[in-house]
């Protein structure tokens, strides 16, 4: 898959994640579809480790928690996780391994495009107090 065609799909995404990201319960509901995709995908070493605080990070900004992030970043993050649970994938799903190329692919660049903030969260987050981290659990 090449980047430009990449784009195109977080955009895409991302335009539908930001009517979404006005009804902070449907938005929760999304996370929590998103994180039961994610156990269904081949374990791929640290390329994805950072889901969880993407998760994190998307539910600290729809709860108030956390504001210091771009709502873009956000519309970002959240049209990937829409990209993940749609049932319409460049590639099929149910091939398997290659069904998630496109799936890797997305979430691969959502978090290259995010990592500044993605980071700048981790340390808002680790300074807290360990009753006011926002956990994905």
């Amino acid at each position: 898959m090449d980047t430009d065609r990449i784009k195109t799909i977080l955009e895409n995404g991302a335009a539908q994640a930001e009517e979404l990201l006005k009804n902070p319960s449907k938005v929760d509901e999304l996370l929590e579809q998103f994180e039961n995709k994610l156990k269904e995908v081949p374990a791929i070493g640290d390329t994805l480790a950072d889901i969880p605080l993407m998760i994190a990070m998307v539910k600290g900004y729809i709860t108030g928690q956390y504001k210091t992030v771009s709502p873009k970043v956000i519309a970002l993050l959240v049209g990937s996780f829409l990209y993940l649970l749609k049932k319409k994938d460049l590639i099929a799903d149910n091939k398997p391994f290659v069904g998630y190329v496109d799936d890797v692919a997305v979430m691969t660049l959502a978090l290259k495009l995010s990592e500044p903030e993605l980071n700048a969260f981790s340390a808002w987050r680790n300074a807290q107090k360990p009753d006011a981290v926002i956990d994905v659990e």
